[in-house]
């Protein structure tokens, strides 16, 4: 068995690092919102509002919320990247899954880009290039990414 050198998943804080905790926020006040609404919460409501709509509104607001992180967290987690022994292989999916597998000897070029956001939270979008103008490989949100650019740079 060949050693493994890198591993990773996108990660979804640093691919979302301005909604991430927006909507954590979100699912925050949603509960708040269902409690008050419940009468748990010692807050006055208007004679207008009901508590059982208050209730329903801060579940639903919940359950968005919490459906959104799900659904980003199973998005990064669907994509595997690693880099073993001289190939680099990258898999795509859960259910129905997508596998590129790229011998480091045949590459070109590795471009890394990372905006300043990204360079702050140690992230950035990969691509590498084996023949042609078209990048073989696009991998955004990786965490360590020069490491993961010298490693296969030091391959190729």
């Amino acid at each position: 068995m060949q050693e493994t050198r890198y591993e990773a998943h996108p990660s979804m804080l640093r691919m979302r690092p301005f909604s991430t905790p927006l909507v954590t926020l979100l699912m925050l006040a949603g509960i708040l919102i269902a409690a008050a609404g419940a009468g748990w919460l010692p807050v006055a409501l208007p004679q207008r509002i009901d508590g059982m709509v208050l209730r329903l509104i801060g579940i639903a607001v919940f359950a968005l919320s919490a459906l959104q992180l799900f659904a980003w967290w199973l998005s990064s987690r669907s994509d595997h990247l690693i880099i073993r022994g001289d190939e680099l292989i990258w898999t795509h999916g859960l259910l129905s899954k997508s596998y590129i597998e790229v011998k480091l000897s045949s590459v070109r070029t590795v471009r890394l880009h990372q905006s300043l956001l990204q360079r702050i939270l140690n992230a950035g979008d990969i691509r590498v290039y084996t023949s042609g103008d078209v990048p073989e490989l696009v991998v955004r949100g990786l965490p360590n990414p020069n490491r993961l650019r010298e490693l296969i740079k030091a391959v190729a």
